[in-house]
């Protein structure tokens, strides 16, 4: 680090980087109007935190979802709209075309991507305002019905207004840090947002037990976060090289191709996506519960398999739908036939492999294979620390679950790929070894 901070170049974009990050932090902690700030500050003190899909946009809002603050939907709207439009690409003709157009195509894809952002940020800020004015916000807080007091609607469209206008912030912010800074913007906010209730969640660890057991539990805890931050490194740096070799071709007199390469193939090819996307799947039967008739018999059984992480039920659908997403993904965004088309029209071929079909089919056969370790891998670390930290009485505040350790740990890895990058440009060792 200290030859990347003498680096004048590179000292600008990280002192840019931490400057946008300041910024960013600010704003997740200005209460939005019309919101009552002792009423949320009470609610937050009596209640453990909320569950489901509110505690999936206030872990990658930084907290701010609970406090209710201007930044409370975070960098979310934003990642669903990206997903939306990856998916949405695959299926819909004109934007597949827009892919393949080079850098005009991805700018106009962005466009689109932000403008499906500010509709998800008005859609999830008035699910938001609704749910804090109905006080379902906060489970077991006696004064959460009053989190709003002025529920005219004045106030609601300003409230939907403003936390819209502040996810559009994020997103500048975000971009900003893309252009000028270091790493993606977007990525890096996130993962911000995340680090920023680790220091809070471990002391919380560690006031629950008492003196020499509070003690015991902390150290246990960053230990086990430890072992799982080493395991996600080695399987995120896993990769299957599938050689390849481009015949050598004869263009006047000078000769061109004849080398040798590889395809990296990564382990976990769909990164921490199909984690986000069980995730919220699984908040959608509890979120219609909590609107619904508290008689019914099925929102019981929601209630009673749902509602508690380390349930059998949800452990279970937790893991399939992790391995459904995770070779879902794959799919659609590794195209085997693109790339055998690719190096045949290169040259390339796999040494034993006819170029063509039989390399598409080689390749999917290769990508199914891989993605099964990968798969079961995302699901072992998703669920492991909630098992591993709820016998040793942590209960739900677990700082390091699957989503977020995945998270900080690619961001932080691509991150130092790229300011190593930077320093070997300039004749610099680095600090990857």
């Amino acid at each position: 680090m200290a030859h990347a901070f003498k680096t004048p170049d590179l000292r600008r974009k990280l002192l840019f980087t931490l400057g946008v990050i300041v910024v960013y932090r600010i704003g997740t902690h200005i209460p939005l109007p019309g919101v009552s700030y002792r009423a949320i500050q009470e609610c937050v003190d009596q209640s453990s935190g909320s569950q489901g899909l509110f505690g999936l946009v206030n872990l990658f809002s930084g907290g701010a979802l609970l406090q209710v603050t201007v930044f409370a939907l975070g960098i979310l709207p934003y990642i669903t709209a990206s997903i939306i439009l990856q998916l949405l690409t695959v299926v819909v003709p004109r934007l597949e075309a827009l892919k393949h157009e080079g850098q005009s195509g991805t700018t106009t894809i962005t466009q689109y991507t932000r403008y499906l952002t500010v509709g998800l940020a008005v859609l999830q800020g008035t699910g938001l305002v609704a749910t804090a004015r109905s006080g379902a916000l906060f489970t077991g807080c006696t004064v959460a019905s009053s989190i709003v007091p002025d529920k005219s609607v004045l106030t609601t469209a300003t409230m939907v207004v403003t936390m819209t206008a502040g996810t559009c912030l994020v997103m500048w912010l975000g971009e900003l840090i893309t252009d000028r800074g270091i790493g993606n913007g977007m990525s890096i906010l996130m993962f911000v947002s995340i680090a920023a209730t680790v220091p809070s969640a471990l002391w919380a660890i560690k006031k629950q037990g008492h003196l020499a057991r509070g003690w015991i539990e902390f150290g246990g805890v960053l230990l086990v976060a430890l072992a799982i931050v080493g395991l996600v490194v080695f399987m995120e740096q896993a990769q299957r090289r599938i050689p390849v070799q481009y015949a050598k071709r004869m263009a006047g007199r000078r000769s061109y191709g004849g080398t040798s390469t590889y395809i990296p193939l990564k382990l976990n090819q769909a990164g921490v996506i199909p984690v986000i996307f069980a995730s919220s799947l699984l908040a959608i039967p509890t979120l219609i519960a909590q609107f619904s008739d508290t008689d019914a018999g099925w929102t019981t059984w929601i209630g009673q398999n749902f509602t508690r992480s380390d349930h059998p039920v949800y452990i279970a659908a937790y893991s399939v739908l992790i391995v459904f997403f995770a070779f879902f993904y794959v799919s659609i965004t590794v195209n085997a036939d693109d790339i055998a088309e690719n190096m045949r029209q290169f040259g390339g071929f796999i040494p034993g492999i006819r170029a063509g079909r039989p390399t598409a089919e080689y390749l999917r056969y290769v990508l199914n294979r891989i993605t099964w370790p990968g798969a079961l891998y995302l699901g072992l670390i998703a669920l492991f620390p909630t098992i591993v930290l709820a016998v040793t009485g942590a209960g739900q505040n677990i700082p390091f679950g699957g989503t977020s350790i995945l998270i900080i740990v690619g961001v932080g890895l691509e991150t130092v790929r790229q300011i190593e990058s930077q320093l070997q440009q300039r004749h610099y060792e680095g600090f990857l070894r």
